[in-house]
């Protein structure tokens, strides 16, 4: 029997399972994918929020600004780009900037640091890319930018080396309640434990329904982004926002870590937990509300659009509590924005209550905090590369050239902890694929690449989730 089972291993499940990994528990971490973070947290703005947006006594508050502090000292320990660049809430009118000093006076509320409310003149000097038309912006330097599956696939690999059991592509079918704790059905497995943890983003609403009379419900709204090639990725040098509104903070403007242009996104309730397609009508409306945001822009630079579905509910909160009628099972649900920031928070809120159930926890005193660094070979001086081919010649075999990535480095995301089964694994891990041409030179290397270190004929090889399959056999 296990002692702790999170259901859900996007970034809130990641987070948990890896603060637990501190304590000597026997826990196990679940996902219905074949891959961590293949849910919302591979399809967001990717934006660490200052705090300021949130409403002053809420969950979402409280966890967003003590998230956001944790931020530096985790993404160091586990090697994962994160950079404070500070975001800018822009008012174009005399509304805008009553809304504006609102939000300051609401960040204040909530203890959000270093804030300014700057002037026109004061925002084109940081950003002189946008547009003639602002008036004013309140700027939060605390804000900044992060990999979230980058993060969530580094929390789970930490959490597994600290003792963590992995178990992919296992889909929660049942929970029933026994003496000491619960049965759960996960795909061909029957588990027991003695607390769960739900964490199941857009189906933890189904998740608690299967035991509890207690519901609550999950809103699906669809957020639709265009993705810019590197060469305008310095368009804005900030997080930048339009005024928000009851749809939420609006299109965003931002640079990636990794350099890229990112719009976005769309905010549209939908029926459906699966409608990941773009449609015409949001990608104009980005495009629209870019345009009006900075001088000029180009839309030749796209190289991709995708969409991500949040999970959203009615009471705008995150959901974060042990069932009345099932002790021991937690609930942690709607966590929508700002819940990559809170994140980390979230764990540490999830594991104070747990001890609230189990009393004292004994602490893992072999707990690595550390995750062995990622290899980025074009980050290393020409010393150190040639050290590395000689060690290795893998590394002197570049497999992407749009983003200079070698074999070497495919091969060690592969074999690592939680490492790559499929092509987009590699892709959010080393990133072959996230170029101009979106691997189109790069996508058939890396599948002889992952067939061989997996063992497997390369016709088995999968995009991403199961049954994306690539190839069906040879043509001769």
């Amino acid at each position: 029997m296990y002692d702790i089972t999170v259901i859900g291993a996007g970034i809130t499940g990641t987070f948990i399972a890896r603060e637990l990994s501190k304590y000597q528990l026997k826990v196990l971490l679940i996902d219905k994918e074949n891959d961590i973070a293949n849910g919302t947290t591979k399809a967001n703005s990717a934006i660490v929020h200052a705090g300021y947006d949130a409403k002053e006594g809420t969950l979402k508050a409280k966890l967003n600004v003590r998230g956001n502090e944790l931020y530096d000292e985790i993404c160091e320990e586990l090697d994962v780009p994160f950079k404070r660049i500070g975001s800018l809430v822009l008012a174009f009118n005399d509304k805008d900037m009553e809304t504006v000093h609102e939000l300051y006076a609401r960040g204040e509320r909530n203890c959000v640091p270093q804030m300014e409310i700057l002037d026109k003149e004061s925002v084109l000097k940081l950003e002189k890319n946008l547009s003639e038309d602002i008036v004013g912006a309140l700027h939060a330097k605390t804000a900044g930018i992060v990999g979230p599956w980058e993060l969530a696939i580094a929390l789970a690999e930490n959490a597994v080396e600290n003792g963590v059991e992995l178990l992919l592509n296992s889909t929660v079918t049942d929970i029933q309640k026994i003496a000491d704790g619960y049965s759960i059905t996960a795909g061909d497995r029957k588990l027991e434990s003695k607390i769960i943890i739900n964490c199941a983003g857009l189906h933890s609403d189904d998740i608690n329904n299967m035991l509890n009379t207690q519901s609550f419900e999950i809103l699906p709204n669809r957020g639709e982004y265009n993705l810019f090639d590197k060469s305008v990725g310095n368009i804005v040098n900030s997080v930048v926002f339009r005024c928000p509104s009851e749809a939420g903070k609006g299109v965003l403007i931002t640079p990636t870590v990794h350099g890229n242009l990112l719009l976005g996104p769309t905010s549209e309730y939908i029926d459906s937990k699966t409608s990941f397609e773009t449609t015409l009508e949001g990608l104009n409306y980005i495009n629209e509300h870019a345009h009006h945001t900075l001088k000029q822009i180009s839309f030749q630079g796209v190289i991709t659009s995708f969409t991500g579905i949040r999970a959203k509910t009615k009471n705008q909160d995150f959901i974060i509590e042990e069932s009345e009628e099932s002790l021991g099972f937690f609930n942690v649900a709607g966590i929508d924005s700002p819940g990559l920031t809170a994140a980390p928070a979230i764990a540490e809120y999830v594991v104070e209550l747990i001890k609230g159930r189990l009393g004292d926890i004994e602490l893992n005193q072999d707990f690595n905090p550390n995750r062995r660094p990622s290899i980025h070979f074009m980050d290393l001086s020409d010393d150190e590369k040639a050290k590395l081919i000689e060690k290795d010649p893998r590394f002197g075999r570049i497999i992407c050239r749009c983003e200079n990535i070698t074999e070497g480095e495919i091969v060690d995301v592969i074999n690592r902890k939680a490492g790559a089964t499929t092509l987009d694994g590699v892709k959010r891990r080393a990133r072959p694929g996230s170029g101009r041409c979106q691997g189109g030179f790069c996508a058939p290397r890396v599948m002889e690449i992952l067939a061989r270190e997996q063992d497997i004929d390369i016709t088995e090889v999968v995009k991403d989730r199961l049954n994306s399959y690539i190839l069906t056999g040879e043509t001769k």
